[in-house]
């Protein structure tokens, strides 16, 4: 035997020898699984979260449509195309009656059949109305992405309301991430395929090379995602087209990440109704730049355009104009008494931030006895012997902290020493359970303005020229909704110095005409108004700060949901001593309240 002989085959044409091209590849292949499991997962570790895209997907917006006070819910817009779900909510006092419902595509495109359909109603729906306050629903057809209006007539005039249905597009990052992982999949096959029918292991370098090269690929791209500009939201930063709607990634986007435009003008058109006669106020919003008409006002606290009207009585007019046309705007009005009206409005442009814009001239209304004859009895509104100045009603009466009752509805103001240039918390407890709805996406609403002079502050005929000179507007909201019912700390009563600011004590700083026409009736409410204060010992709540926040991807609450309050909070700094109106509203009941209050703020340091 031939100690020397080569080692026998161990199967048929096969040599016991084991090659190495062979063994490169067992290892190739060993790498490439562990590459491919390290970069996965550091792929996975470092993609960033991303938001449901349904999340707060219901547009809500509040339209004064004629003699009514609505508010349109657009449900799940985001979850557009389908059906698009419409609520009309209603509140107490509204007439019953029927709108007829219409969506209309105004997105323009490059693609000249994509946008022959703009302006044309491709969807209709009616929606009847009930005598008692609650949601009436209809559904509408939307069958593209893009700019949208839906159009509600209610017979005798008709709103616009803009909307934007956003398309749903794949980024460049993610694209390079799906494509990069898909490649190194089909790579690592044909990695396998090689590793075991070539014998020569260096042509799995190859297919395994571009595995490594597909995932380095992935990874970087989902790691600069995060850092990534998105590009500018349709709608919300720039004007929406059906092109950069559908794909916002495809439109050549400026080199700029301010997006702002300059501020608008607000203009009044002519009222020429009278004292107690209804008449319609139309306005017009131009831009502050070139004096164009500015139609890109955006959706902001649930309404296009929130419009205040302080009248000579102190009463105050919260308002949510219709949108008419591109930047014309109206609202239908019955001012009550004759005088000179106030007025301001807040919006949001696109791209650019909250404005409050106060109109230079305000309205003056004319007194309609005049043109109404002797017939009526020459008695106003409230009452008054014509020539005379009107009696404020018992709940148009400004009133310092304490308890007092507004439609029924027993509220009370805790404003512990206000003090300019501090934050002051002001704490409305409007009725004793938790059943306040949110109105515009609050819990509360407080306007404030001043600093006024004490005459003008409590006169029933000039409040509406001394707002109009006013140095401070505001709008504040409530801090948020506490949906416990529990209360977190007893009220602490109202404060001295507002008790001797409204007493008979101050009387003889208002002119007197205007101690007249108040009575001592009113400065005894005010006075009493603050004792009732003192004595009450219910216990107030700050209120919670996530009671109207989202969760878990589901839209805020809206006025369907009564089960916040009592308590409504407000954090305010007002920024002058002197006196100021504070009016304060919440819906209860499906009715908007509005309270009306004077208070006084102390200069700082303590000085009287």
């Amino acid at each position: 035997m031939n100690d020397n002989a080569p080692p026998t085959s161990v199967g048929s044409g096969s040599t016991g020898r084991i090659h190495p091209g062979t063994s490169c590849a067992a290892r190739v292949v060993r790498v490439v699984a562990a590459v491919l499991c390290a970069l996965g997962l550091s792929a996975v570790a470092a993609s960033p979260a991303r938001a449901d895209p349904t999340a707060g997907g219901d547009l809500q917006v509040a339209q004064t449509l004629g003699d009514r006070d609505l508010t349109f819910m657009l449900r799940r817009v985001t979850g557009l195309p389908g059906p698009l779900h419409v609520d009309v909510l209603t509140h107490r006092g509204t007439a019953a009656g029927t709108l007829r419902l219409g969506a209309v595509p105004t997105g323009v495109s490059a693609d000249r059949a994509e946008g022959s359909s703009a302006g044309t109603t491709t969807s209709r729906a009616s929606v009847r109305l009930g005598g008692t306050p609650g949601s009436y629903g209809a559904a509408l057809d939307i069958d593209r992405a893009g700019p949208w209006e839906l159009v509600v007539d209610d017979g005798s005039r008709t709103a616009r309301i803009p909307f934007v249905v956003p398309g749903q597009a794949t980024s460049p990052p993610e694209l390079a991430v799906f494509g990069g992982f898909v490649t190194a999949g089909v790579l690592i096959l044909v990695t396998l395929f090689v590793a075991v029918r070539v014998r020569r292991g260096a042509w799995v370098l190859l297919p395994a090379g571009g595995v490594v090269a597909a995932l380095a690929v992935a990874v970087t791209a989902a790691l600069l995602s995060a850092s990534l500009p998105p590009p500018p939201q349709p709608g919300g930063q720039v004007d929406a087209t059906n092109d950069n709607v559908t794909d916002p990634y495809a439109v050549v986007r400026p080199v700029t990440n301010d997006y702002s435009r300059p501020p608008v003008s607000l203009e009044l058109g002519s009222y020429p109704a009278t004292a107690g006669e209804r008449g319609t106020l139309r306005l017009s919003v131009t831009d502050g730049a070139t004096g164009l008409p500015a139609d890109d006002l955006v959706v902001h606290d649930g309404a296009l355009m929130h419009l205040l009207v302080i009248g000579p009585t102190g009463e105050l007019w919260h308002l949510h104009p219709i949108r008419t046309a591109p930047a014309t705007y109206e609202v239908r009005l019955r001012l009550p008494a004759a005088g000179h009206y106030a007025v301001s409005a807040e919006f949001a442009r696109l791209g650019g931030g909250v404005q409050q814009v106060r109109s230079a001239t305000g309205l003056t209304v004319a007194d309609g006895s005049a043109h109404n004859g002797s017939a009526r009895g020459g008695s106003s509104r409230n009452g008054s012997a014509r020539g005379g100045a009107p009696a404020l009603p018992a709940e148009l009466t400004p009133q310092g902290p304490g308890t007092r009752t507004i439609e029924g509805v027993p509220v009370r103001l805790s404003a512990p020493s206000p003090t300019a240039g501090e934050a002051s918390t002001l704490t409305a407890r409007i009725g004793d359970t938790p059943t306040l709805q949110p109105w515009l996406g609050m819990v509360g609403h407080m306007i404030v303005v001043g600093p006024l002079d004490k005459a003008d502050a409590t006169s029933p005929t000039r409040m509406g020229q001394a707002a109009q000179g006013a140095p401070v507007w505001a709008h504040a909201h409530s801090m948020g909704g506490d949906m416990s019912g529990h209360s977190a700390h007893d009220m602490p009563a109202a404060p001295a110095h507002d008790a001797d600011a409204m007493g008979h004590g101050d009387a003889g700083g208002m002119e007197h005409g205007d101690a007249d026409a108040m009575g001592h009736g009113d400065a005894d409410a005010m006075e009493d108004g603050h004792e009732t204060g003192k004595g009450d010992g219910h216990g107030a709540g700050t209120g919670s700060m996530s009671g109207l926040m989202p969760l878990n991807g589901d839209s805020p609450a809206d006025e369907t949901v009564a089960a916040y309050g009592p308590d409504a909070s407000f954090v305010y700094t007002f920024s002058r001593p002197g006196y100021y109106r504070v009016w304060i509203q919440a819906e209860r009941d499906s009715a908007i309240l509005t309270v009306p209050y004077l208070l006084r703020v102390s200069p700082a340091g303590g000085a009287r």
